[in-house]
C-alpha cells in the first residue's frame, strides 16, 4: 500500500505557500468565495483544472466527473449532482463563464465508443448522456481509424455538455442575458495543446499551441 506521507507533505508545502504570514491567501477566502469561472471537467487524474491553469484557491469553481459530462435539465431530479453545482454556480456564486473541458484519451468516452461497460451499471447510465456524441460520429466519420473517431467523440461529447447547460431555464436566461458565457475547451495531453470551440466555424481551434521542441525554438 501506498504511504500517505506524500500527501501530508504535499498539505504543508500548500499550509505553507496558502497560511504562511506572507502570504496568508485564506485571510480573505475563509469569510467567502468569490470564483468568477466554472469548470467542468473530467475526473481523470491527468486532467486538473487548477493546475492547467495555473489557478489560485478562490479563483475557479470545479465539477468533475467521469467525461465532463452534464445531463440535460430534468426538473425530477431528486439525486441531480451536477444541476445542484450549476445552481450553486450561477445563482449563489453568480460565475460569469462557464467552462466544459475535454480532453484527449479519455476513457470514459473510449467505454463510451466500444460500449464496453456493463449494459446495466451506473457507469454506462451516466455514458448514455453523451450518446448522442457517439452516434454523431459513427453516422457521420465512420470511415476514419479508431484514434480519430475517439477524438471526434471526445469534442462532439463537449457539445452535448454545452447544449445541455442551455436546458436549464435560469441558466439559458443569464447566457441570453449576456451575464454569462459558455466555452467549450479540449485538453490535448499527447503534445500539451488547448484547443477551443469557435461557434462561427463550428470547429475546435487552437487555443494555446504546442511548445516548440527546445532547438527548434533556439534557431528561430
Amino acid at each position: 500500500m501506498n504511504s500517505v506521507e506524500p500527501l501530508l507533505e504535499g498539505f504543508r508545502r500548500f499550509q505553507q505557500d496558502y497560511f504562511s504570514p506572507e502570504q496568508n491567501l485564506y485571510e480573505s477566502l475563509r469569510h467567502g468565495q468569490h470564483p468568477a469561472t466554472l469548470v467542468i471537467g473530467c475526473c481523470d487524474s491527468r486532467v486538473h483544472p487548477p493546475a492547467l491553469m495555473s489557478s489560485q484557491p478562490g479563483e475557479m469553481f470545479v465539477v468533475r466527473n467521469v467525461a465532463n459530462l452534464v445531463p440535460p435539465y430534468n426538473a425530477g431530479n431528486q439525486h441531480a449532482s451536477v444541476a445542484a453545482a450549476l445552481e450553486f454556480a450561477v445563482l449563489s456564486l453568480n460565475v460569469e463563464r462557464i467552462i466544459v473541458m475535454g480532453h484527449a484519451g479519455c476513457g470514459g468516452i473510449r467505454a463510451l465508443m466500444q460500449r464496453s461497460t456493463p449494459a446495466e451499471s451506473a457507469l454506462t447510465r451516466w455514458l448514455d448522456i453523451a450518446a448522442p456524441a457517439r452516434d454523431f460520429v459513427y453516422r457521420n466519420h465512420s470511415h476514419e481509424d479508431e484514434p480519430q473517431r475517439l477524438r471526434r467523440c471526445e469534442q462532439a461529447a463537449i457539445m452535448v455538455s454545452l447544449n445541455n447547460l442551455l436546458s436549464y431555464p435560469w441558466l439559458a436566461q443569464k447566457v441570453q442575458a449576456g451575464e454569462l458565457v459558455l466555452d467549450g475547451w479540449y485538453f490535448d495531453l499527447n503534445d500539451g495543446a488547448l484547443w477551443g470551440y469557435d461557434a462561427a466555424g463550428k470547429a475546435f481551434i487552437p487555443l494555446v499551441c504546442p511548445l516548440q521542441p527546445r532547438q527548434q525554438a533556439s534557431a528561430a
